[in-house]
């Protein structure tokens, strides 16, 4: 039976894994492939013959000849259905399989080609098993099941069985028989993920612990204290079986919640489908914080137009070169997601797509391998703060970031902030007392940093805990029409827009003017010896009902309200969200002021290139070959339909001026995999050069 609630929180925090679960000690040289297909076969009982035209050499040559080498095969679908030949579940084996061994063939046919075989097992989502034990479904506070909503369509498998149920113990169960019947490369644990439950198992675990199941943050604590359990368990579970096999629990996103179990995890696999919900912020975001965990990782895109399960549709080209591309250059490999027919027929369209891309991926491989990011900022997570798989602040960031070029990682509070010159806090990181030393440490040691909007206030919203930024809180006071404090109402602040007029330096390539900043500021004062590089202008009156003007928001007043921008010493603080209106509405004269106010803190980037800002440069360090290599990118993202953004063509640029700042004057600077050597120039520590053309991606190797 499942463990003993009462036993929970002693469980998670004594259990660390051991080192079992690393990667050095899965096999002493094993590597993640740079080349991998998920291949989804969420298959209904309602389909006759399936698997009735798999063909084991023409499947493994159809993969090899599109050059994969590895592929995710299904032992367990969200359907409820095994592929295997199972003993001890027969009623659970697709009742229209043809080849009742189907999983295990398709493995010795890809192990016959040198290509590796993972296997996919459904967690939360099994139709089956919620059909045939309500009682494990997870139950929302009403009494309903969670996943009882329609789907992405009407009907559907996602009911969502808990992890705290017996259901665990039917999951051990399947998974000690699998590696009885198959050979197991790995497993690809889906759908496993928190979210609070108050099935009778977690109300009488909560009611153990002596949590109110009428708080919700209690409620979700617990559910991530479920998560963090099942994960340590499952994976001595799987070790106990199985010394060398990798592992990976798929939520649709990696973040600092993954943090207190990433021993449980092999290496990392990033699901990320641009035109399936993610969008194309998404990938950077994740991959930005994963690859500061420590784990190999690879990056998941789909062949679909839209996402998983549209059958017969097909990416665009230069959209999937550009996504595979991109896991390249931010240090990630590569996984397309595909879906087999019922028919256990691969798509020969399908392969022809992604072997052309793959092809292309093998080339570039030698100078991705052991490639490790070479950054300047930290941007500490708005995650830990925000419970949302793309916070806006978190967002907003990275495209401004992106577009300026900047190297950076993304942090949680447990990351080390010492390897970086410049620490951002956008909009909604709360600092407790514990941050706060951290990040006065960090300064102290030389480190500089730039904060907006509620950042570095501390837990309750009072006052700010970190007296670096030069600023103080002052209440808030919304107005009426007359431009006085009104009585009896309260308005939301971010509602109603002010204004920041920028001068100076920190105004450079704007206009001395107003801007509007549709998201009101923090109201705050600039503390003695604390500069203000730009003030915030009032505008008459908020708009309302009883007071308004025009269409949209009042004008500006001209009458200087508070400070916008502070600066004292190496911090710059900005009242406004602006991390959070990019996201939203994009101002460049946001980008500009941030990126102008970086420039004050970071005069000697790692990287400058002369390009439209829908270009994308990214630098890593291979140490062992002695060589730095720099990835543009240039493919651009277009809202053509309402859903989502697509790529279609590839518009190429001439002439790409960049300067990298380089430890020594390097040996050489070759355009690769081409070989083609490009003239620099070396000056002041930097190292300059123009590409002639760029087209799509090109790689740059800098050789010391």
């Amino acid at each position: 039976m499942h463990r003993p609630a009462t036993t929970l929180l002693a469980l998670v925090a004594a259990i660390r894994l051991a080192p079992a679960a690393d990667l050095k000690d899965i096999a002493p040289d094993f590597e993640l492939p740079f080349r991998q297909v998920h291949l989804d076969f969420h298959t209904s009982e309602a389909i006759p013959d399936v698997g009735k035209a798999f063909d084991p050499d023409e499947f493994a040559s159809t993969l090899h000849d599109a050059h994969v080498n590895s592929v995710t095969v299904f032992g367990r679908c969200h359907h409820g259905w095994i592929y295997y030949d199972t003993k001890l579940f027969p009623e659970r084996r697709h009742p229209n399989l043809k080849r009742p061994n189907l999983l295990k063939e398709q493995i010795e046919a890809c192990h016959k080609r040198g290509i590796r075989a993972p296997v996919y097992i459904t967690v939360q989502w099994d139709q089956f098993t919620a059909n045939a034990h309500p009682e494990w479904i997870m139950k929302n506070q009403k009494g309903g099941f969670v996943g009882d909503t329609p789907g992405p369509v009407d009907g559907g498998f996602y009911r969502r069985l808990c992890l705290n149920s017996p259901y665990v113990d039917f999951l051990k169960r399947h998974l000690a028989e699998l590696f009885e019947r198959v050979p197991v490369d790995g497993l690809f644990l889906d759908i496993v993920d928190d979210q609070p439950c108050h099935c009778d198992f977690c109300k009488k675990g909560m009611a153990a612990e002596g949590i109110d199941t009428a708080k919700p943050d209690d409620v979700a604590r617990y559910a991530r204290q479920v998560l963090d359990r099942f994960r340590i368990e499952l994976t001595h579970h799987i070790r106990s079986l199985d010394a060398k096999c990798t592992i990976f629990y798929n939520a649709g996103h990696i973040g600092p919640k993954s943090r207190p179990t990433i021993d449980c995890y092999t290496h990392l696999e990033m699901e990320s489908l641009p035109s399936g919900g993610w969008g194309y912020v998404h990938f950077p975001l994740s991959v930005r914080y994963v690859r500061t965990l420590g784990k190999d990782s690879l990056g998941m895109t789909g062949k679909f137009h839209t996402s998983w399960g549209d059958f017969h549709s097909y990416k665009n080209p230069a959209a999937l070169q550009f996504e595979c591309f991109q896991m390249l250059a931010l240090g990630a490999k590569c996984s397309i997601g595909d879906q087999l027919h019922p028919s256990g027929r691969l798509d020969a369209a399908t392969y022809r797509l992604i072997g052309s891309v793959y092809a292309e991926v093998e080339k570039k491989e030698p100078w991705c391998r052991g490639a490790r990011a070479l950054t300047d900022i930290a941007v500490l997570s708005p995650e830990e703060f925000i419970r949302e798989r793309i916070p806006e602040p978190s967002a907003g960031v990275v495209r401004m970031l992106q577009e300026g070029r900047q190297q950076f990682d993304i942090l949680d509070t447990k990351g080390d902030f010492s390897p970086y010159k410049v620490l951002i806090l956008p909009d909604a990181i709360a600092v407790d007392e514990a941050l706060a030393k951290k990040i006065a440490d960090y300064i102290e040691k030389g480190g500089s940093l730039i904060a907006s909007y509620e950042s570095g206030l501390e837990p309750g919203k009072a006052h700010f805990a970190l007296p670096q930024l030069g600023v103080t809180k002052v209440d808030d006071a919304p107005t009426d029409g007359s431009g006085q404090p009104a009585r009896g109402r309260s308005y939301p602040r971010n509602n109603y827009a002010d204004y920041i007029k920028p001068a100076g330096k920190i105004g450079k390539g704007l206009e001395p003017t107003e801007h509007v900043m549709y998201l009101r500021g923090l109201r705050v004062a600039a503390d003695d010896g604390a500069l203000t590089l730009a003030p915030a202008i009032r505008s008459y009156f908020d708009r309302t009902p009883e007071h308004f003007c025009s269409h949209k928001q009042t004008p500006s007043s001209g009458e200087v309200e508070q400070p916008a921008i502070v600066r004292k010493g190496r911090c710059i603080y900005f009242a406004h969200p602006i991390f959070t209106q990019y996201y939203r509405s994009a101002p460049r004269w946001c980008r500009v002021l941030f990126l102008n106010a970086l420039d004050a803190l970071l005069p000697e980037p790692l990287l400058r290139v002369e390009a439209p800002t829908t270009a994308i440069a990214s630098l890593n360090e291979q140490p062992g070959e002695k060589r730095w290599i720099l990835h543009l990118l240039h493919y651009i993202p277009e809202r053509r339909g309402k859903e989502f953004d697509i790529i279609e063509d590839v518009i190429p640029l001439a002439d790409v001026r960049t300067s990298i700042r380089v430890p020594s004057k390097p040996a050489k600077l070759t355009a690769v995999p081409q070989g083609e050597d490009l003239p620099f120039s070396y000056k002041g520590g930097r190292a300059s050069f123009t590409l002639p053309k760029l087209v799509g991606h090109q790689m740059v190797e800098i050789k010391f």
